[in-house]
């Protein structure tokens, strides 16, 4: 059995090649997205053509998933074809943006479907309706993983998609999926190949990091931490950067940077918990924080140590000017997209994984969503789809 739309998604991209269309690979700003597109940019180079464009948005000044400004600068490519990786669920407006642009979208996610779901050409998401794919818990590289050696398949060309089994393994790890089914394989295939890796980035950041044990544990350490500190610059990505490089010296100063960065990262962290713990009220059932200093990046990891510590739901936002963006995560057997899905009048986008998601949300509705939230969990039981 074969994910919904896999085999359409790749019949439509080796059209596209053999039409020389533009191909603009969108990706999300973390390890997942980064190496689903390192995996689908590379897989098009082996089958004879490029991408047109590679784009990770700024979380900073563009949030997350598919944004309005990113397709204004991208829309010199138009007509193009939009591979939109790890993100686009929860983008109705931009996708329809998009369309009027002269892009043909194609989603390839896995994050939960909301009740409206985007008008793309095609959309390969195993949690999508109707999908019959037994495993719903593959991270967006896991499918991209897929994709590429359906390509290589159909298309017939010598060329191995097994090459990118160590990405495959480090980004579901990245993106916390369980260990179970197929992640379990492919992370344990993954991390095999690590020890024999031929890309220079890792090369260089098991060497720069003194790799040695290749367990799970120094795996997630040394590797995947190194490769969530990327920053964005220009719409491309740290992290994308060290793994495309193929000189092996310039890879060793990308490397010691993320590590550098990653050693920064951790103390902002740390300051951004202890500014949060002093304004807690533990009487309510949620908790609901927000301020112009804080980085978004930093939001999620501060929300998952927030949650894990006090057993309960945070949302925590970084204030703008007109509008805030936000993370989001859960308690053990609740389900954060559910929640925001009860207050959606309120945002302006939101959606992710039950225990981990995200919104972004006008300012003038702060106030209302805290209320809203604080009402649903008042009168909601913990579930988890």
């Amino acid at each position: 059995m074969e994910i919904k739309n896999l085999k359409k998604t790749a019949e439509r991209i080796l059209a596209a090649l053999l039409n020389k269309e533009n191909i603009i690979l969108y990706g999300d700003a973390d390890p997942d997205g980064i190496s689903s597109v390192v995996i689908l940019k590379e897989t098009l180079e082996a089958l004879g053509g490029k991408p047109s464009c590679v784009y990770f948005p700024d979380r900073e000044k563009e949030g997350y998933g598919i944004h309005q400004e990113a397709l204004r600068k991208l829309e010199r490519y138009a007509p193009a074809l939009f591979l939109a990786l790890d993100c686009g669920m929860g983008n109705v407006q931009e996708v329809g943006l998009a369309k009027k642009m002269r892009f043909e979208v194609i989603i390839i996610d896995h994050h939960k479907p909301l009740p409206e779901t985007p008008k793309a050409s095609i959309i390969c998401n195993p949690k999508q309706k109707d999908d019959q794919y037994p495993f719903k818990w593959l991270a967006t590289v896991g499918i991209v993983y897929k994709l590429s050696k359906l390509l290589c398949s159909i298309s017939k060309k010598q060329f191995r998609a097994e090459k990118f089994l160590e990405l495959a393994a480090l980004a579901t790890l990245a993106d916390l999926m369980p260990l179970e089914d197929e992640n379990e394989k492919m992370v344990q295939e993954g991390i095999l190949a690590l020890k024999f890796t031929e890309r220079p980035g890792l090369k260089a950041l098991i060497k720069v990091n003194k790799v040695k044990n290749f367990d799970l544990k120094e795996v997630r350490q040394k590797i995947v931490s190194p490769l969530n500190a990327g920053e964005t610059k220009d719409s491309l990505n740290e992290t994308y950067l060290l793994l495309i490089e193929k000189d092996l010296k310039k890879a060793q100063g990308i490397a010691e940077n993320l590590i550098e960065k990653l050693n920064l990262r951790k103390e902002e962290i740390k300051r951004i918990v202890g500014e949060i713990e002093e304004r807690l009220d533990l009487s309510q059932k949620i908790i609901f924080e927000g301020d112009e200093s804080w980085p978004l990046v930093f939001l999620g990891p501060v929300a998952s140590r927030i949650c894990q510590k006090y057993k309960k739901p945070v949302f925590l936002f970084r204030k703008g000017k007109k509008e805030s963006p936000g993370a989001v995560r859960m308690p053990e057997g609740q389900d954060g997209v559910k929640a925001m899905m009860s207050c959606s009048k309120l945002l302006k986008t939101y959606g992710g994984h039950p225990p981990a998601a995200g919104f972004r949300i006008k300012n003038e509705n702060l106030e209302k969503f805290q209320n809203c939230l604080i009402k649903y969990f008042n009168y909601s039981s913990p579930d988890v789809e």
